[in-house]
């Protein structure tokens, strides 16, 4: 993931290449793949992390027209996301899986604490973190 000797200039480097910082099931992927390629000017999907209250981080996707200079990119059969470096930090570890029920389907983001540590429950009201999308 991030690399910590600094270049030349004393600059940070990191690896803008992932490897397997993020896992996505063969569902998720497929169904991935479809969102995307039925959009036009769409590079992949961004994978973002937001603030989230008692619960914790909230994690989510939307498309993405574009890499930025921070993002590292996760290439994977014809799929591209893209994770800003510090974002990453709280995601590895996370398995993003494609869920379907009785009463819809949905993006679930699995182990999004393993990373920091965190169960994903809130002590006072023992709601669950971050679950579908």
């Amino acid at each position: 993931m991030l690399e910590s000797t600094p270049s030349e200039d004393q600059t940070p480097v990191f690896n803008a290449v992932m490897t397997d910082e993020i896992t996505i099931t063969p569902q998720a992927h497929e169904q991935i793949k479809s969102l995307v390629d039925d959009e036009e000017d769409i590079e992949g999907v961004r994978i973002y992390v937001a603030g989230g209250g008692c619960g914790g981080m909230t994690y989510s996707m939307t498309f993405a027209t574009e890499q930025y200079a921070h993002d590292c990119v996760l290439e994977q059969d014809g799929l591209k996301v893209f994770v800003d470096a510090v974002a990453l930090q709280y995601l590895e570890g996370v398995e993003i899986d494609y869920q379907s029920n009785d009463t819809g389907a949905s993006f679930v983001f699995k182990n999004v604490f393993q990373a920091v540590g965190g169960a994903g429950m809130c002590a006072g009201c023992g709601a669950a973190g971050s679950g579908g999308y």
